[in-house]
């Protein structure tokens, strides 16, 4: 039997993810989880061979969890699934060390048949997916131009920004403007955006 972890937030979803699951003879369904800070002791505890992670959960993003559990439970592999099919969430599943990435709308047959081959140590992924990422290209924003365009969100002033990444104004202005010049807009509303809809944040 194959051993499945899955986490998604979404309690309706998350159920009848877990009932047809269960419907395949060489799976059972080890552990059902809403949050995503839940995700590694959960593993931990419970020895999945797979972990089906959703990308946006509350208390810590799938991505993130998956990033930790390569190193905290390297035998589990991890599967991505999610509404969201932006390329930069690919890109970043695969840089945190996840087998598989598939958007929701795919038949559950398809799931089933993914589980399967990370098990057996392929790599799984919507090959439309797969195709827009190669045509978007890798994320050209730095690590602390993320967070400085994060910090903006929800009206956040230069002042804010730097009192919460403990930055000087100068430097959170250097870091947007350099933000919104690789992102090819106008503005900080813009970049961030943009960075959102490409799933480099």
């Amino acid at each position: 039997m194959i051993r499945v972890l899955l986490a998604e937030d979404q309690g309706m979803m998350r159920g009848a993810l877990a009932t047809l699951l269960e419907l395949e003879d060489d799976i059972d369904v080890v552990g059902l989880l809403a949050r995503g800070d839940e995700v590694v002791d959960a593993c931990v505890r419970l020895t999945p061979d797979v972990a089906v992670l959703d990308i946006e959960m509350p208390g810590r993003s799938g991505l993130d969890a998956a990033a930790e559990l390569a190193t905290a439970v390297p035998s589990c592999r991890v599967l991505i699934v999610t509404t969201f099919g932006r390329p930069g969430y690919l890109r970043r599943a695969m840089d945190a060390g996840a087998r598989g990435f598939l958007i929701k709308d795919s038949p559950v047959e398809q799931l089933a048949d993914a589980i399967r081959r990370v098990v057996a140590g392929e790599t799984v992924v919507d090959p439309t997916l797969a195709a827009a990422a190669l045509r978007a290209g890798p994320n050209p924003l730095s690590a602390r131009e993320c967070d400085v365009l994060a910090a903006s969100a929800d009206g956040a002033t230069i002042a804010d920004i730097a009192g919460s990444l403990h930055l000087s104004e100068s430097t959170v202005r250097n870091y947007l403007s350099a933000a919104i010049g690789k992102t090819n807009t106008r503005n900080r509303i813009e970049a961030l955006n943009a960075a959102r809809t490409n799933g480099w944040l």
